[in-house]
């Protein structure tokens, strides 16, 4: 794989910053500057936090029009930086937080947005690995999203009081229209769960697609890790913005 360098996408003609959520979660959001009515994109980070790429990626859609604004929902279960490894990242951080304060956290950063010039009626969620679980699950709890794209989230996994629900077991309840980007190559939500996934949604007759790039790994947007894949990165952040576009986001 050619070597590459992490995306750095500045802060020019943004207004842009760090936040605090009414239940006490940081969050990071960019707009542009001056002007209200934009455009929500909610951001849902990986297990790594709200570090410097997910940062980035809300400037990104800053700089494309949008109010984006990610919200830190590990914030009371630990800091993921502090972690030695994956392994620990979840089993002391990520699998303790209970879903229903993500949405909570996610509720309160769309009245945020709102709050500050962004336009309720036009949101849309967006996440990456654990984050795009995130967004299947929220798609499900908000249907008066205008839209959502999942990235490589897991579709399924161990049940918890905490984590009742994954996915798949909520593809009956996504009215919200979803396009999912997944790798064909990621051995942590293989083809048959991807395959099993679409089947529960054509059942349900929802608005949701799946496309998965063959060759791709798990957390192919990643462009700070070595897993980036950019010919797939770019065509889906591209298919994205389509997405976004076709569904009232432009």
């Amino acid at each position: 794989m050619t070597s590459h360098a992490a995306i750095r996408t500045g802060a020019e003609g943004l207004e842009a910053g760090d936040a605090v959520l009414p239940c006490g979660a940081p969050a990071y959001y960019a707009m542009p500057e001056g002007g209200r009515n934009f455009p929500v994109v909610l951001v849902a980070q990986e297990i790594f936090g709200l570090n410097d790429h997910i940062r980035d990626i809300v400037r990104r859609f800053g700089k494309l029009g949008y109010f984006a604004v990610a919200p830190d929902f590990l914030y009371r279960h630990g800091d993921p930086a502090r972690a030695p490894d994956i392994e620990t990242i979840l089993r002391t951080i990520v699998y303790r937080v209970p879903d229903s304060e993500t949405m909570m956290i996610f509720d309160e950063s769309l009245d945020f947005a709102e709050s500050r010039g962004g336009a309720r009626d036009r949101a849309a969620i967006t996440g990456f690995c654990w984050g795009g679980r995130i967004a299947w699950l929220y798609a499900a709890h908000n249907p008066q999203l205008a839209a959502c794209v999942p990235w490589y989230g897991r579709l399924d996994g161990p049940r918890s009081d905490a984590q009742p629900h994954w996915p798949i077991d909520v593809a009956d309840r996504i009215r919200v229209p979803t396009l999912g980007l997944y790798g064909g190559a990621d051995p942590s939500i293989p083809l048959d769960l991807v395959e099993r996934m679409r089947a529960r949604l054509v059942a349900a007759d929802a608005p949701a697609d799946i496309l998965v790039y063959d060759d791709a790994p798990h957390a192919f947007f990643a462009d700070y890790r070595p897993s980036y894949r950019p010919e797939a990165a770019h065509d889906g952040w591209n298919r994205m913005l389509s997405f976004f576009r076709a569904h009232g986001m432009g």
